[in-house]
């Protein structure tokens, strides 16, 4: 194979990740490139890099990441970084929900950087739910399944400390970056179906979260027995497991189901 052959079954790509400190940035990079985790916090100073090289569709991709310091201290430093950005990963700790509400921010940030120098249609934005391996979740599967379907952006779970999902996430990401290549850099568009609606997910959520049984049914304590059945054959219809696919349809309906009992046992 000639040299000019070779070259055009090369391809460079940068890739950087975003998010609160504390998240698991360096972490989730270093169990891809190094096949290691390191347990103890280390801060970023600044830029951390990682870089790998791997073979996707007979061509050989060399990665550059860069992991740029969540503490707003280093802004001066990593709002140099977006330039050229093929890909981004935004990463929350799923047990950190101020770190799930704070991805809006990066997202702003990464825009006003880089919307001076490249369009971001051009970028291919993944939300990284990362310590899944850790205690109770202060970050709902669901809801953060929606706020990725609805900015067009692939979602994963994962943990570095035990390498779960880490790399389903980066064989991902390096497809749809050499089929990105392959179109004239212009990423194809992201299948973020998830199978079931907002209002599905919705009602799962409102159940779930719901602080007593006239709050899971959408009801003001001063419901009737009417309006607490109406209620729940609307919300039945909606939640059904044989209708719904969503993660937990199947126990925010049996929750629904109780929840009518009690309502309904003291009217």
């Amino acid at each position: 194979m000639n040299h000019r052959k070779m070259q055009q079954k090369r391809l460079r790509v940068k890739i950087i990740s975003m998010g609160n400190a504390e998240v698991g940035k360096s972490c989730i990079i270093k169990r891809y490139c190094e096949r290691r985790f390191v347990s103890k916090y280390l801060p970023t100073i600044g830029i951390d890099y990682g870089v790998t090289k791997v073979s996707v569709k007979d061509k050989e991709v060399k990665v550059n990441i860069f992991d740029m310091a969540g503490h707003p201290y280093f802004f001066e430093v990593r709002n140099e970084f977006y330039r050229d950005a093929q890909a981004a990963l935004l990463v929350f700790d799923v047990c950190d929900r101020n770190s799930y509400l704070a991805l809006e921010s990066w997202l702003t940030e990464m825009k006003q950087e880089m919307g001076r120098i490249n369009k971001l249609d051009n970028v291919i934005f993944f939300v990284c739910a990362n310590k899944i391996d850790k205690g109770k979740r202060a970050v709902d599967t669901l809801e953060a399944q929606l706020w990725a379907e609805d900015k067009g952006f692939k979602y994963f779970e994962m943990s570095a400390a035990t390498g779960e999902g880490i790399n389903e996430l980066f064989q991902e990401l390096f497809s749809m970056l050499v089929e990105a290549s392959e179109n004239g850099g212009r990423p194809v568009k992201v299948n973020t179906s998830l199978g079931f609606t907002k209002e599905q997910a919705d009602a799962i959520l409102r159940i779930k979260n719901g602080r007593d049984n006239f709050e899971k049914l959408g009801l003001h304590h001063s419901a009737t027995r009417d309006d607490i059945n109406k209620a729940y054959r609307k919300l039945a219809i909606i939640l059904h497991p044989d209708k719904n696919v969503a993660p937990g349809s199947e126990d925010a309906f049996k929750t629904l189901v109780n929840a009518r009992t009690a309502l309904l046992r003291n009217k």
